[in-house]
């Protein structure tokens, strides 16, 4: 974890804030937004597929006990234009969190082909960028900005060198942000291993034994939830004294002494 800087405690709760959730139509991003809304705030959620929006607003309106507002814009996050025209119609926004993913750039690194890691680098790198710069104007000035990264920014696991480039790189990023946006607030959750459909692409019985192997090293004995990220995503939004932090979220696997 960085060092943090001080900022200006916000209110006790998220009822009554206006929240965007870029990413939020499954996973991290939709565990956020059910947590957010469940404490009354006003959530917008993004993504590029509609029916996928669709459908994770009415999950959200169902499992949290809504006390806010959920809705669902379409957007691509790497189209500059859908991005201003978001924000040309958002209005002010007190909390903003960045949960768009990407596969693009894994695999062995004799074997990565350097076009998948561009346009793994296309697909969240550049996207966090853009959309923190169109974002600022309509941030409120003592908000927060959490950028969802993941831990193999600093791990050593094979086949992820090109994962780290691209999230370590959004992590480095952050102590020197948290200073020249202050007093906006700006952290970022590093992510372990988390069953979330992200994982969807590997068949159902090897996923299942590959999480129980992972678990096996983990202190907490398990792989993470979704819910388990939105928690530490919800408190840097809460807690006005933490800002230019990256928030390790790996149940202990990082720790060198495992289980």
């Amino acid at each position: 974890m960085t060092s943090a800087t001080c900022a200006r405690d916000t209110a006790g709760t998220l009822a009554g804030q206006h929240t965007v959730v870029m990413g939020g139509s499954s996973g991290i991003g939709e565990a956020t937004a059910t947590l957010f809304a469940a404490e009354g705030a006003d959530v917008v959620i993004t993504g590029r597929n509609q029916d996928r929006l669709d459908q994770a607003t009415r999950r959200i309106a169902e499992n949290s006990a809504v006390h806010g507002k959920a809705t669902a814009h379409r957007m691509d996050g790497a189209d500059q234009d859908d991005i201003a025209a978001f924000f040309a119609q958002s209005g002010p926004v007190d909390h903003l969190v960045l949960a768009l993913s990407s596969s693009a750039g894994s695999g062995p690194f004799a074997e990565l082909d350097l076009t998948d890691l561009a346009a793994g680098f296309e697909g969240k790198f550049w996207p966090y960028l853009r959309i923190l710069q169109a974002a600022l104007p309509r941030l409120r000035k003592d908000g927060s900005v959490t950028l969802v990264t993941a831990a193999s920014a600093h791990a050593a696991f094979p086949g992820t060198a090109g994962l780290a480039a691209i999230n370590g790189a959004l992590q480095a990023m952050v102590p020197p942000l948290a200073t020249e946006l202050a007093p906006l607030r700006i952290n970022a959750v590093a992510p372990g291993v988390i069953d979330t459909p992200w994982w969807d692409r590997v068949p159902a019985e090897q996923r299942e034994a590959l999480f129980e192997g992972l678990a096996a090293g983990t202190p907490v004995g398990r792989v993470g939830q979704a819910e388990d990220i939105a928690r530490a995503i919800h408190m840097f939004a809460l807690n006005g004294f933490v800002t230019g932090v990256v928030l390790d979220c790996t149940g202990g696997s990082n720790l060198a002494a495992g289980r």
